[in-house]
């Protein structure tokens, strides 16, 4: 083979090996949103800078989508949307559109009670920015155990064993005294003897959600966002109300004075019913962490055929099949989002996470 046929050859094998690494590209030129940072040369602007989470790319990005999706669910009104044929009367009336508010549903799992994202929830509380509560049985005792007593920040690598001996115990890098605990007992068991009294002589049934009203009225307690819960009528659910220190009181309460009966069938009906009943507005979830306040929320919306806007903070993944890591397209799977829903799942800790969206939404509001 000659020189000539030699070089004819390399060049065709470099012209296919040049088209395969410079393929040519599809143009994303006004389809998709440029990555850009923040310009720290501008000066600092909290709120700038938070608006640009959403040019930055990854779960910057998801957080800047979440910021957007909530401020959506803040802003829808009725009037947003055409008249349905045959509606009512009063689904007519403008002034009764322009009113009518996306229903919220909060949840969140109990260690961010235990941090300091309490004082963020408590805030959305005490304004009326959320209409139902969902957490677990940390998420309402650790609220107001907080009032009797101080949370401290500690390590997450300090030693259980001499911790166990101080009497300290530990959730993350935070620590609880155990005389916090004792401080509750002293002021929870009046508490469940008033209640079991109502019980008996009023034929008072008790529910979950109605105890934990008590609770808050009880604490009056302007840093507890369960005493804003009660004072705003906005009702907190936790099935699992006794998975926790305060199932550890009812635990001992029973012995010392038994009889006291919480129904949670009937919190279940109305857990379902905020949902059902939210008829013509649209429900928006945020949920932070997973577990039970997620799926509880998730499926009374399942009994409206979904919920129209999700955010979901977690760090759960989702190849191990869990509830808490799923994607919110599995949601949708179930009807517990609609296939119309916005949504986003952000993979962040939530204690990082949420004040900053709070900050771009709800905060915004009240400024």
């Amino acid at each position: 083979m000659g020189e000539t046929s030699k070089e004819g050859e390399t060049s065709k094998v470099m012209d296919s090996v040049h088209s395969t690494v410079f393929k040519e590209s599809e143009t994303l030129e006004g389809k998709c949103q440029k990555i850009q940072g923040y310009d720290f040369n501008k000066g600092v602007n909290y709120s700038q800078l938070l608006k640009s989470m959403v040019s930055t790319g990854f779960q910057a990005s998801n957080l800047g989508d979440a910021i957007e999706v909530v401020n959506e669910m803040i802003g829808w009104r009725l009037s947003d949307e055409a008249l349905v044929e045959g509606c009512s009367e009063e689904e007519r009336d403008m002034k009764f559109r322009e009113s009518t508010k996306c229903k919220i549903f909060l949840g969140f799992t109990s260690n961010l009670i235990s941090s300091g994202v309490r004082d963020t929830v408590r805030y959305l509380v005490q304004h009326r920015m959320v209409e139902v509560v969902v957490t677990t049985a940390g998420g309402i005792e650790e609220d107001l155990i907080k009032c009797l007593a101080h949370t401290y920040k500690g390590d997450f690598n300090l030693d259980g064993a001499h911790l166990r001996s101080k009497g300290l115990n530990r959730i993350g890098n935070l620590l609880v005294p155990n005389d916090n605990y004792c401080k509750f007992e002293d002021w929870i068991i009046p508490i469940f003897d008033q209640m079991l009294e109502e019980q008996k002589t009023e034929k008072l049934l008790w529910t979950p959600s109605k105890v934990i009203a008590c609770l808050g009225k009880e604490i009056n307690d302007e840093s507890s966002y369960l005493y804003w819960a009660y004072k705003n009528g906005i009702p907190v659910f936790c099935p699992g109300l006794t998975d926790g220190s305060l199932g550890d009181m009812l635990y001992f309460h029973s012995f010392r004075n038994p009889g006291l009966v919480i129904d949670i069938v009937q919190d279940i009906r109305a857990m379902n019913g905020e949902a059902v009943h939210a008829n013509h507005r649209k429900t928006g979830m945020i949920i932070l962490g997973g577990g039970l306040p997620k799926h509880h929320i998730c499926n009374a919306n399942m009994m409206r055929n979904g919920a129209d806007y999700a955010v979901f903070i977690n760090t759960a993944q989702e190849f191990d099949g869990s509830d808490s890591g799923a994607q919110p397209d599995e949601a949708v799977s179930w009807g517990k989002l609609r296939g119309s829903a916005k949504t986003v799942k952000v993979h962040c800790d939530a204690t990082i996470a949420f004040p900053l969206l709070v900050a771009e939404t709800f905060a915004q509001k009240c400024i």
